[in-house]
Parts: structure tokens; C-alpha cells; sequence
């Protein structure tokens, strides 16, 4: 895992930090993908973050492991820089990981973001590891809203015309998911593997079931077993 920078950063800080780190994503094909990881993180009290690491065996569907951990959490609230109220805590879970995702999806923006630096994005530099962004929600971008078919989508634009992530329609007439790519894979492969993760639900498994779990409200910090 890199350290990129401090997290100890002003709100203006992290700002120029994000814009720093975008030059440094790479936007290419997935090669692989068995183990894929979803995170999800909810928030007991306004200072204590709550998160969930899943993973999945895309081979059959089911969940290989699960850590959590609750993490004390110092940056306020600003929409854009997610990263920087909960990062810390995701990092801190992911050392619990035993196995090795090739994947990690995000419940937020990779860069479909006004920095093109959504949480996906930015821990994907942290962890070198492709990453995409899910999220059940607009933040930034136009688009058209997509076909009510499985699987019909819609680019997503940047205010410079530049593609950026799709709106993607998961299941027939459910409001579609916003999708796009973190670091190490490109939005077709970030559409491809959502797809293949949404089996019979809106979101794909891994971050479907890491939501499920960390809306429990469980605060021990141990590794859990399923």
C-alpha cells in the first residue's frame, strides 16, 4: 500500500491534493477479475465511521471473507472530498484483509467527480489496485437517463465534454446506478464487471452486501466469520 499524502490537510489542502493525485490514474482494460471486493461504510455517530470490507468469488457468487472496523473520523463533511472523511478508515480495514482482491468497488464516484478524484479513484492510487466507482446517486456530470432495459446505458460528460463514467440500468425499470472507473481499468470494463455483479438486485453483490452488513450498526472491530 503507498502513502501519497498526509491526511492531516485543510479543506483547500485536499482540494489541491486531489488535483495533484489525477495526473497520476491510469484508465486501461481489466485483465482479470475473481475476487472482487465492496466496500461500504456507515456512520454510528457523527465521529465514529463504520466499515465493511466484503469479498466475493466471482466463480460462484459467494462471499469469501469480511472485515470491519470502526475508526474515529476527524475530516468534516464537504461533498467532493469524501476520500479524506473516510479513507483513513477504509485503509485501516483493508490491513485486516487476508486474501487479495483483484477489483475493490466502491459505494461513491471514481472519477465522475469535479476533479475527476472520487473516493474510487483516490484509494485506488493508495492501494494499486483497479478500482470503479457505484454509486446510487448523481454527483457531477450530464446525461441523458438511459433505456429501461438490463443493461442499457448513458454516457456520463464532464463540463469539458469528456466522458467520465454511464448511467447504467442494472435491472428493468430500477433507477439505474452511476458507474465509473477508479484506477487500472476503463469504464467498458467497470460497465462489464457491474453487470456481472448484479445478479438478481439494483447493486452488485459486493457492495450490496457490504451495505447490508454495515447498516447492522456493528461497532466490534475483530475480523468476522461467516
Amino acid at each position: 500500500m503507498r502513502q501519497l499524502h498526509s491526511w492531516d490537510l485543510t479543506v483547500q489542502e485536499a482540494k489541491e491534493q486531489q488535483l495533484k493525485l489525477r495526473e497520476l490514474l491510469k484508465q486501461v482494460p481489466l485483465v482479470n477479475a475473481n475476487l472482487v471486493a465492496g466496500v461500504d461504510l456507515s456512520f454510528p455517530r457523527a465521529d465514529q465511521g463504520y466499515v465493511v470490507i466484503v469479498v466475493i468469488d466471482m466463480r460462484t457468487m459467494q462471499m469469501v471473507e469480511c472485515v470491519a472496523e470502526s475508526s474515529p473520523i476527524s475530516f468534516p463533511y464537504v461533498p467532493g472530498l469524501l476520500a479524506f472523511r473516510e479513507g483513513p478508515a477504509f485503509l485501516k480495514a483493508w490491513e485486516k484483509l487476508q486474501s487479495k482482491p483483484d477489483v475493490v468497488m466502491f459505494d461513491g464516484q471514481g472519477i465522475a467527480h469535479p476533479r475527476h478524484m472520487g473516493i474510487a479513484a483516490h484509494m485506488g492510487l493508495f492501494l494499486e489496485l483497479p478500482t470503479i466507482g457505484v454509486a446510487k446517486s448523481h454527483l457531477y456530470g450530464r446525461y441523458t437517463d438511459p433505456g429501461d432495459d438490463r443493461g442499457n446505458y448513458e454516457y456520463l460528460y464532464d463540463d469539458q465534454g469528456e466522458i467520465i463514467g454511464a448511467v447504467l440500468r442494472t435491472q428493468r425499470m430500477s433507477k439505474p446506478v452511476f458507474v465509473s472507473p477508479g484506477h487500472m481499468i476503463d469504464l467498458r470494463s467497470s460497465i462489464d464487471l457491474v453487470m456481472r455483479c448484479c445478479t438478481s438486485y439494483r447493486l452488485p453483490e459486493p457492495t450490496r452486501i457490504a451495505h447490508l452488513i454495515s447498516q447492522k450498526g456493528r461497532t466490534k472491530s475483530d475480523k468476522l466469520s461467516f
